[in-house]
Parts: C-alpha cells; structure tokens; sequence
C-alpha cells in the first residue's frame, strides 16, 4: 500500500516545508481549473487554509513501575542525619565552653587585681616601721636579761643508749599486733 502523491512546489507536508515559508495567495487560482465564468467575475480574495494535520490516536500515558528505596540510599540518609545532629551538639557543646570560659577569664581578671591587692598588703607587714607600730600597739617590748637563756652548744655531740628490759617473746608478739591493728585503723580513718 504504498502512497502516492504528486509533489507540489509549495505544499505544506505534515511538518516539512519547502521553499518559502509565507503563504502563496495566489497559489489556489494557479492550481484551480478555471472555468469562463469565474474568469469573468473579479477574483475574489480567499484565504489558503493550511492542511490539516493529521490527528494522533490518544496514547495512553505509560505508568511507570513503582521504584523501591535502596536500602544503602536511606542508610546513607541516615548516616547523614546522624552526623548533621553531632555537628550541631558539637557547636552547642563549644557555645557553652566558649562561654565557661569568657566567664574565667573575668573570674582571672578579678582574682589578679586582688592577688595585687594582697601581695601589696603582705609587702607592707614586712616593713620595719609597719612591725615596730604593730607590735607597739599590741604592748611588746624587747626581752629584759632575766628573760634570756643561754645554751652552750659548744660540747662534742654524744648519744646515751639505754637498754630495754627483757621482754618475752609473747610480749612482743601482742605488741606487734596492736601496732598492726593500730596502723590499719589509723589508715581506714
């Protein structure tokens, strides 16, 4: 079945087109048998309707089969979620440490001008004029001769050894235990 059709210059063949594209108006009158009457009559403009295209059988639209989620995609999805929650502790985790530690630094600044405060303080009860007034208001006075004493250390250094008493054997055995149960109750309190 094949399909014959006569090739005409400047036909409209389903989507090709040939030549010019603008309309021919003149084109049905040369293509027309003319006949002696229409000759006679003032030509008449008409207007050259394109072909009609042919119309498509409706095509139903193909339904795609129904895809299943890997099991690697959502753990992958998971990992992700998991690890977007631990940069995010993270973070809260440094906001709280960054402001421990904005907190020290004011405790630190503090505490230096007191350590200052206090070491200037603990120089001045070293000096001699601040001691003589302390100790005059608090009624001291330098020692009398009859409150000296004096030891001659000038001897040679000598140790006196003294001997134990006899002491039996179960004695010493009663000693050693009650300095072991001593050491042991001294250590647990």
């Amino acid at each position: 079945m094949a399909r014959t059709s006569r090739r005409q210059p400047n036909s409209y063949r389903g989507g090709r087109v040939v030549g010019n594209l603008a309309y021919d108006e003149r084109y049905a009158e040369r293509r027309a048998p003319r006949r002696e009457s229409e000759q006679r009559e003032q030509p008449r403009e008409e207007f050259i309707r394109p072909p009609r295209r042919r119309e498509k059988k409706a095509v139903r639209p193909r339904v795609r089969e129904r895809q299943r989620v890997s099991g690697v995609l959502v753990l992958g999805f998971a990992a992700l979620a998991a690890m977007v929650v631990v940069v995010l502790m993270s973070y809260a985790q440094l906001t709280s440490i960054s402001a421990d530690v904005v907190s020290m630094q004011k405790e630190l600044k503090t505490l230096d001008a007191e350590h200052v405060a206090l070491l200037t303080q603990y120089e001045r009860t070293f000096d001699l004029e601040t001691v003589k007034a302390a100790a005059a208001a608090a009624g001291m006075n330098k020692p009398s001769s009859s409150q000296i004493n004096y030891i001659d250390l000038s001897a040679p250094d000598s140790v006196e050894l003294c001997e134990a008493q006899n002491v039996s054997v179960l004695s010493r055995v009663f000693t050693s235990l009650g300095r072991g149960v001593f050491s042991v109750v001294e250590y647990f309190s």
